[in-house]
């Protein structure tokens, strides 16, 4: 029974010889695969004075029991042995040729011919001219290889013509022997060898044969010819075995005509040197296919006839590419009547595939696939188990059948840490199952998922994940882990039950407790790079909005309020009442400035879409453009919480323009860097604003109470506080103004004006009054220092002709403001819009100022 299936058949290896290259003792593996790369280049190889073309399969490892079934299919018999050992002197010689003499009784009865490389051995013995043996004194000193091996080929071709043409000869009187499968030996013994069934099935055993050897010797209309009267004979004895073969020999021929490029879909180059292939023509597992085309038109004459009848017949013997593949199903059905030829139909089912993928019929290639996996072969080890899934995956994934693929990919790196295997293959399980995620529209990276529509089904996907992280677990990389943890929690969340969300946060919780999860990316051993996966959706958020500057804070451009331009910096006023309103961003394009040196706000609407607390470590704002310190904040929102505000705040250390790109979190133990540019829905008023250098900042107090209402709205764009004061027609008082530097830069210029709002009664001589000598003494005002400014009050008003004067005073009076100051050093957007007098021309001082009221 043939043991081990080659999961690598298609069907023009029917067409190759068979050589074994193996080591004899102890040879260097990385000498050995150097010298068998070379060897195994030469795949092709024309013979000399004909145009035909042989074509070599070589092996470094093959079970002596499929040997046995080269009288069933000549392509499997071994037929060229190289064998490549290191000799250094001359006393080890006859040990080494008597271990050559052993290799080759292993094989003997199939053997055409062989070959002893020796490596290292000088002297006489190496000298000796002889044809089974070449010495080279080294690796690195051995030209001729390739030209040895193409002798060698040449000497296999001439037993294979012969061969070919003395069982092909009609010897009339001489008996046919009945060519066997190894198990069918028992069954013949004491039949009638001279009934007219015996012999039907020995010429059609040795028809079918003969045309596998015309295959081989690049014959292929006469192995068409000898195919069909294999066909003819052997089903009319019901020998349904040799059956199967003659039509897989057959269909093989075909796919040789109508492909030439090869099923196997690996393809190699030809040179044209003596009629022979390069050594450069690549280390191919499979035969070369390109140079297929030139046998099939050199084919033509092939030893025969060149003119038409020969392409003639070879038409009509040639299967239509439909009817190869029913000639297969019915080889395939043969072979399926004895559990002893399990291998053959496995490797027909493949080879089968491998047509109907070229002729992309994959629902037929995928019926075959499924009758592979059923056939039931021996007792596999762990090791043949994953060859056979991987190949079915390769097969599958041929066909277009990508999600099939990777299941069996899936099942092949399972196989790898099987409970039965001694060390686990861990980091092979690990590969395996990163090659499945494209079959399961699986990307490991987090940027394929933001684009809101989920590909594939989640819960296979959630469970490869899974896998990927028990398989890095147990490769001992816990960097490994936390980052396909984090994939998993950050793209598959909306399919997590609530019960899995806590599981996969405590299992990450305790990973990132040993090895904190990144921004880096992490590089494979196979120099795949995962990116780094930041968490978007812990917590979720709706819209990122940059604020202006507190009232009091807010720079201003202005023009002097005495009527001189001013172009130099004016100060901030500050008031203990100031106003909360935010002006509304208009068309989303920030109009508003930050400060150098202050404190900067941008408000984040987030959303908890956990079932528990989820605590937010060390969350702050990610900026280009500026100098900037953010200043990180802690945050616990609530289980499934809603909309939540939260404010990152920050102080901007240089000028110029700032842009706020994102901001960074640490949840779990994983810190991230989220971007705005990779938030979808996150509605934003812009990200990009001015700033400023650093300004004055004033604060002023006065001696006189609190007003308890204001004699006029304020327009938002100036700090206004109200002062109340109550006085006789003729008295008098002092007012006196605290002016406080709270800020950083000196105070160098100020600037006082009065305006009288009266609708009442005339008002005489001067209401207000001051002399600033004394206060601008005190300046330039360094930060820290107080200056005071004193402003008189009297009263002098004229009562007459006026019925209700006294109650209208007594429900309006007169209230004093606090007056409005500024400096070079505070400069404002635009001018208020006052109210104008009724009487102006009562007003103390005209013009249109801006004032505090």
């Amino acid at each position: 029974k043939m043991s081990v299936p080659d999961y690598m058949q298609c069907a023009e290896d029917h067409q190759t010889l068979l050589v074994v290259v193996q080591p004899i003792g102890i040879v260097p593996e990385e000498s050995f695969f150097r010298i068998y790369k070379r060897i195994s280049a030469v795949s092709q190889v024309n013979v000399r004075d004909s145009q035909r073309v042989l074509y070599i399969r070589y092996r470094h490892h093959y079970p002596p029991e499929n040997n046995e079934w080269g009288d069933f299919q000549t392509h499997r018999k071994v037929v060229g042995l190289i064998t490549i050992t290191d000799c250094s002197s001359a006393k080890d010689w006859p040990q080494t040729f008597e271990k050559f003499h052993l290799q080759k009784e292993m094989y003997g009865s199939t053997l055409y011919d062989s070959r002893l490389f020796v490596f290292g051995l000088q002297g006489d013995i190496a000298e000796q001219p002889r044809t089974d043996v070449a010495f080279y004194p080294s690796y690195d000193e051995c030209e001729t290889v390739e030209k040895r091996i193409e002798d060698f080929i040449e000497s296999l071709f001439i037993v294979l013509e012969s061969k070919r043409l003395d069982r092909a000869t009609d010897k009339s009187g001489d008996k046919i022997p009945l060519l066997c499968v190894p198990f069918e030996k028992k069954d013949f013994v004491g039949l009638d060898t001279d009934s007219r069934h015996y012999k039907k099935r020995c010429q059609g055993r040795m028809r079918k044969h003969v045309g596998d050897l015309c295959l081989q010797a690049g014959m292929l209309q006469d192995s068409l010819v000898h195919y069909h009267m294999a066909v003819e004979l052997l089903r009319s004895v019901n020998d349904f075995l040799w059956l199967g073969a003659a039509l897989e020999g057959l269909c093989s021929a075909s796919v040789i005509y109508h492909y030439p490029g090869g099923t196997g879909g690996k393809v190699g180059s030809r040179r044209a040197q003596g009629g022979s292939l390069s050594a450069e023509a690549g280390n191919r597992h499979r035969p070369g296919k390109e140079g297929s085309l030139f046998l099939f038109c050199a084919l033509t004459s092939n030893g025969i006839n060149a003119d038409t009848s020969a392409e003639i017949g070879r038409a009509k013997n040639c299967l239509s590419p439909e009817d190869i593949i029913d000639k297969y199903k019915e080889a395939i059905s043969y072979y399926g009547k004895y559990k002893n030829a399990g291998v053959i139909e496995l490797e027909a089912c493949v080879k089968a595939v491998r047509v109907l993928a070229i002729q992309k019929r994959s629902m037929e290639a995928s019926e075959f696939l499924q009758n592979a996996v059923y056939i039931n072969l021996r007792q596999l080890s762990e090791e043949e188990k994953i060859q056979r899934y991987s190949i079915l995956s390769e097969l599958y994934e041929r066909i277009g059948f990508h999600r099939k693929s990777a299941f069996f990919k899936r099942i092949a790196a399972m196989q790898c840490a099987a409970p039965s295997i001694p060390e686990p293959g861990w980091r092979a399980c690990y590969k395996l199952l990163l090659e499945t995620l494209p079959g399961y529209s699986l990307s490991l990276d987090p940027k394929d998922f933001s684009k809101g529509t989920h590909r594939g089904w989640a819960a296979v996907q959630m469970r490869l994940l899974h896998e990927l992280v028990y398989a890095s677990r147990r490769m001992g990389n816990p960097a490994l882990c936390v980052r396909h943890l984090s994939f998993l929690l950050q793209t598959m969340l909306d399919f997590l039950s609530d019960q899995e969300k806590k599981d996969v946060t405590q299992s990450l919780e305790s990973y990132t407790a040993k090895c904190p999860g990144t921004m880096e990316f992490i590089t494979l051993p196979d120099g795949l790079k995962l990116p780094p996966v930041p968490f978007t959706k812990l917590p979720i958020v709706r819209s990122v909005k940059l604020l202006n500057l507190p009232t009091s804070l807010r720079p201003h451009k202005m023009k002097s309020l005495l009527g001189q331009n001013v172009s130099t910096k004016s100060p901030f006023i500050y008031s203990p009442i100031i106003a909360h309103s935010r002006g509304e961003e208009r068309n989303k394009k920030i109009d508003f400035q930050w400060v150098q040196g202050d404190v900067c706000e941008v408000q984040l609407m987030v959303y908890n879409p956990m079932p528990f607390e989820l605590r937010v470590e060390n969350m702050g704002l990610l900026t280009t453009g500026v100098e900037f310190e953010s200043l990180p904040a802690a945050l616990s929102l609530p289980a499934e919480s809603g909309l939540y505000p939260v404010t990152l705040v920050g102080v901007p250390q240089t000028t110029g323009q700032i842009t706020v790109n994102g901001y960074h979190t640490s949840v779990f133990g994983v810190f991230s860097d989220c971007l705005l540019d990779n938030l979808p829905g996150v509605k934003t008023n812009g990200c990009t604003v001015e700033v400023i250098p650093a300004l004055p900042r004033l604060q002023i107090s006065t001696s006189l109470p609190r007003s308890a209402h204001t004699l006029q709205p304020s327009s938002g764009d100036e700090i206004s506080t109200n002062v109340s004061v109550q006085l006789y027609n003729g008295e008098t008082q002092q007012l006196i103004i605290k002016l406080e530097n709270i800020g950083t830069e000196p105070l160098e210029k100020l600037e006082v004006t009065a305006k009288t709002v009266n609708t009442k009664e005339k008002l005489y001589g001067d209401f207000l009054s001051w002399k600033l000598e004394d206060t601008l003494s005190q300046f330039p005002l360094k930060p820290g220092k107080i200056a005071t400014f004193v402003v008189n009050i009297k009263v002098k008003l004229d009562f007459s002709c006026q019925e209700n004067l006294l109650q209208d005073l007594s429900d309006d009076g007169i209230s004093v403001s606090g007056l409005p100051l500024s400096s070079p050093f505070r400069q404002v957007v635009k001018p208020r819009v006052e109210t104008k007098p009724i009487n102006p021309q009562e007003s103390s001082k005209a013009g249109d100022f801006s004032h505090v009221k």
